[in-house]
């Protein structure tokens, strides 16, 4: 059975770093994507990264606008584990962070208009997720 658990979330001042992780078992961790999401209080689950199985030719990773410069994603496979490294946090990072697996082994998918994130509704594997709050 697909599972993933993510820790790692505190309280942490503006400015400051942390290191989510997220665990997976029960499925071939190694061959899927798998992406890391935030829902901020009030509003709706937001996609924050996704990085590429290994089993693909070129393993990339993808960061939504608002965390490029800051946020790294890396993967572990021997321990089967995923990677949010957040440096120079700041109030709008807050939220319930989340990792989940897409169905395949890339972050995006082929369609009419050429390649697109694969929505977050064929992510599974949904855990009960980490809080990260940034405030002084």
């Amino acid at each position: 059975q697909l599972q993933l658990v993510e820790s790692g979330g505190d309280l942490v001042q503006p400015g400051g770093s942390l290191r989510l992780s997220c665990a997976g078992s029960g499925f071939s961790f190694n061959s899927y994507a798998i992406g890391w999401f935030r829902q901020p209080p009030g509003k709706e689950r937001e996609g924050v990264s996704c990085i590429d199985s290994t089993d693909v030719t070129s393993t990339t990773t993808y960061y939504a606008d608002s965390v490029k410069g800051r946020f790294t994603i890396s993967r572990d496979n021997a321990k089967k584990e995923v990677y949010l490294q957040m440096s120079n946090l700041i109030p709008d990072d807050t939220g319930a962070y989340y990792c989940a697996s897409a169905a395949q082994p890339m972050c995006v998918e082929s369609g009419p208009q050429g390649l697109s994130p694969v929505p977050i509704a064929d992510f599974g594997g949904w855990g009960q997720g980490t809080q990260v709050t940034v405030s002084s």
